[in-house]
């Protein structure tokens, strides 16, 4: 979170599902948002856990109407604004930052040519001249979210086309409310409702968006690979569409050292139990292959000491060793095939 607000917080617009996110991100004296020098930061809101992506929805529908307005003010008033700079607001794509910086100058510049005008016109385009500028929608919440409560919505979303970032963060468990399983809890975990392990596999909410051919598909993990994180919150938000960043996220529920985290998202990635990748549509435009495995050869006698690293794992073994042993069995082939599959794709002619 707060990798994306360094980068497009200036002009970000956040929907946040009620949950762990919402508790430290809307909170005090800690927060993952910050501010460029001149102020510029984030606008957040949260709405209930259940319909987080229909409410970022909204602010996308919202956002997109006005700047339609604002760009028909702009046109049917060109004479009135000066040619020269009505042009360069109407012609600028905003593809990268310096165009957006550029835009946002052109706009103060529009602000200023507007002031004193007394034209119903000119009162509208200064309450809608702030829109002429791209913003970046941003939906944020957990696996519980996500996989299950308000999967509808999701699906409902990315299928929309509409240009919105996703951005899961996934804790493989329902945190916030207790320690429950969801559809994102893994074999062998235990979690209330799944007292005994889980022993069925866990949902690949990547494979379903990929799915549809134009959503923009990331799983990332910043304590195994930062530079892919970057790379992947970079992609999604320059992708004119649809985009969902699935981020692995250690959790206090997992029984950790939580000041240890980064190593647990690194070990579980070595393990191939978390698997790195990008889906991009563009590239098939250029002839290439849209699904990019950013991951290596899984260890898999790594995947036996992830589990023993964490309590969620370890209290079945206490328990039950018998049934440990077969789902940690289920979880090793469960990566190894997955992983054959993702290299298929990856690797397939295109």
């Amino acid at each position: 979170i707060k990798m994306m607000s360094q980068l497009f917080g200036d002009r970000a617009v956040i929907a946040n599902a009620t949950g762990c996110s919402s508790i430290y991100g809307g909170n005090l004296p800690t927060t993952p948002y910050c501010q460029r020098e001149d102020g510029r930061g984030p606008a957040w809101s949260n709405s209930l856990f259940e319909d987080a992506a229909e409410f970022g929805m909204g602010m996308r529908l919202n956002a997109d109407k006005m700047t339609e307005y604002a760009r028909e003010l702009v046109a049917a008033n060109k004479a009135a604004i000066g040619a020269q700079l009505a042009d360069a607001i109407l012609g600028n794509a905003m593809a990268d930052d310096a165009s957006i910086e550029a835009q946002r100058a052109d706009v103060a510049r529009l602000k200023k040519a507007l002031e004193g005008k007394k034209d119903s016109w000119a009162k509208e385009l200064v309450n809608v001249s702030d829109y002429l500028i791209r913003r970046s929608v941003w939906i944020l919440g957990g696996d519980g979210w996500a996989y299950d409560i308000g999967f509808g919505g999701l699906d409902h979303v990315i299928a929309s086309g509409r240009n919105v970032n996703l951005m899961v963060l996934d804790t493989e468990v329902y945190s916030n409310t207790g320690g429950q399983m969801s559809k994102a809890t893994p074999f062998g975990a235990v979690a209330k409702f799944a007292a005994a392990g889980k022993d069925i596999g866990k949902k690949d909410l990547g494979m379903i968006a990929m799915s549809y051919g134009y959503v923009y598909v990331a799983q990332v993990a910043m304590g195994a690979n930062q530079l892919q994180t970057l790379k992947a919150i970079r992609e999604a938000e320059s992708y004119d569409g649809p985009s969902i960043v699935i981020a692995y996220s250690h959790c206090i529920n997992h029984g950790i050292d939580m000041m240890k985290g980064m190593n647990q998202q690194k070990l579980i990635v070595e393990s191939g139990i978390w698997p790195l990748y990008r889906y991009d549509p563009r590239l098939v435009a250029q002839g290439k292959n849209p699904f990019q495995l950013d991951s290596k050869e899984p260890a898999l006698d790594k995947v036996a000491e992830f589990m023993a690293s964490e309590t969620r794992f370890r209290t079945l073994r206490a328990a039950d060793a018998g049934r440990a042993d077969m789902l940690l069995a289920k979880e090793k082939a469960l990566v190894e095939r997955r992983f054959k599959e993702y290299k298929y794709l990856s690797e397939r002619p295109f």
